[in-house]
């Protein structure tokens, strides 16, 4: 067992919660779009809070652009089991928003003084502001109930707010317009500290947005999407102070694969390894608009530069072998013969399949946890019009076999029962390779 996965074992022991399940894999959230999440650490668990992007209907805001009403916030203990605890704030019971703009945009949430406060933009009422403005919500609760504040920031004008909490005590928020800026906050975190300054020595080229600030060993580290060239990517400027001014050190997030205009995201420790928190379209492949969020490790270098993260399907934590076991958000697919579609295209929220049209053509799902005794069991929900056979292993291509499953012919989807042999406690790779040649579609698989 490697380092990395004992790190998981333990985790995933943490106290779960039965209800609001969502998967672990990349999307984590799957029955509704969500974007730009922030997550934090609050009371060991790690919460999520994200802005909710719907399908705008006639007379919800601009036309074929981004549209958001409310906040939801998720909560883990593991990484794995994702909990939906529901609307936090809506912009119609926030006083100062324009409700005619579904325009709330990307959070942040913040601990101090006994209270978790909720930072959210959105366009301001004329009375109020002009433009966009930024809101404070408080709650007791990381989960809510929240109550807003009856009026925004005063001389914060902008999206994206973001906090940080310096060593000595001192806060400091950060939001975006055009440029980056950043001002210290008051003891009660309503109330900006101090002039309002533009984060110095960021790319002046192309849109810029989306700060997130953080501090390692001493350094500052201002990381934000920027379109360096048609799409945005993830970048970081490093720094000795939480106001800069900041160097650009690098990219930590390609340009999406997908084609997602936006990215948005957060970095996260827990335990001593690092996550970080960004968006896609998955789920919406054809209008970016409408985001998922996802999560995958990240590392840093010896020198605390940051290692460039590969979005992944499969994300990180621990999926028991008796949970549902989606094929689809793979670690690896063979060169050939293998390929992910959705179940339904018209309703992208039932999820994916695994397809596998030629002999030997395999899907593996890496870190399933077996337990500490003999599974005997496998059930795969499966069809194959011609009838087929899957051959299931452990750690890779050359592991041990430990089922063979045979899919009868049909083109209905099967539930199939099939026996487990050979010890296959522990964590494990799992590998799911086609036996005869005749294609065969997984939905998921599950260990009894």
């Amino acid at each position: 067992m490697t380092k990395n996965s004992l790190f998981w074992l333990l985790f995933s022991t943490s106290l779960l919660m039965t209800a609001g399940y969502a998967s672990a894999q990349n999307p984590i959230v799957r029955d509704q779009f969500s974007a730009d999440p922030t997550a934090r650490l609050f009371n060991g668990r790690v919460y999520v809070f994200p802005s909710h992007d719907i399908v705008a209907r006639p007379g919800q805001g601009r036309p074929n652009w981004f549209c958001m009403e409310d906040y939801h916030v998720f909560s883990s203990a593991n990484l794995t089991d994702w909990t939906d605890h529901g609307v936090i704030v809506t912009q119609k019971n926030v006083p100062w928003v324009d409700t005619t703009t579904y325009s709330m945009w990307a959070p942040d949430c913040f601990f101090r003084n006994g209270k978790y406060y909720f930072y959210f933009p959105a366009t301001a009422k004329a009375s109020y502001a002009r433009g966009y403005a930024v809101g404070v919500a408080i709650a007791d609760k990381p989960e809510g109930p929240y109550t807003p504040q009856p009026a925004p920031i005063a001389n914060v004008r902008g999206i994206d707010p973001n906090v940080l909490l310096d060593k000595d005590g001192q806060a400091y928020l950060y939001w975006s317009q055009g440029s980056i800026f950043g001002a210290k906050l008051k003891a009660n975190m309503l109330e900006l500290d101090s002039e309002v300054q533009v984060m110095a020595d960021l790319p002046k080229v192309g849109l810029i947005e989306g700060p997130f600030v953080f501090e390692r060993n001493g350094i500052y580290y201002m990381t934000y999407p920027h379109v360096q060239n048609k799409i945005e990517r993830l970048e970081y400027a490093i720094g000795d102070n939480p106001l800069g001014p900041f160097k650009f050190a690098g990219v930590i997030m390609d340009e999406s694969p997908l084609n997602c205009w936006t990215n948005h995201h957060s970095l996260l420790e827990v335990n001593g390894q690092w996550f970080l928190f960004y968006h896609q379209n998955e789920l919406s492949p054809k209008f970016d608009k409408n985001r998922s969020i996802c999560v995958d490790s990240l590392s840093f270098n010896a020198d605390g530069t940051i290692r460039k993260v590969i979005p992944t399907r499969r994300g990180v934590g621990v999926t028991p072998a008796s949970k549902t076991i989606e094929l689809d958000r793979y670690s690896h697919l063979s060169p050939a013969g293998a390929s992910i579609a959705f179940l339904d295209s018209l309703n992208t929220f039932k999820g994916w399949k695994t397809v596998l049209q030629r002999k030997d053509a395999w899907a593996q799902y890496n870190t399933v946890d077996f337990g500490s005794k003999n599974l005997k069991t496998v059930q795969v929900r499966a069809l194959s019009p011609s009838g087929g056979t899957l051959r299931l292993s452990l750690d890779g291509v050359s592991g041990p076999v430990i089922a063979d499953v045979s899919v009868p012919k049909g083109t209905e989807w099967r539930t199939v029962e099939s026996r487990v042999s050979g010890n296959n406690t522990g964590i494990h790779h799992l590998l799911v390779t086609l036996g005869d040649g005749s294609p065969v579609e997984i939905d998921w698989i599950s260990f009894k």
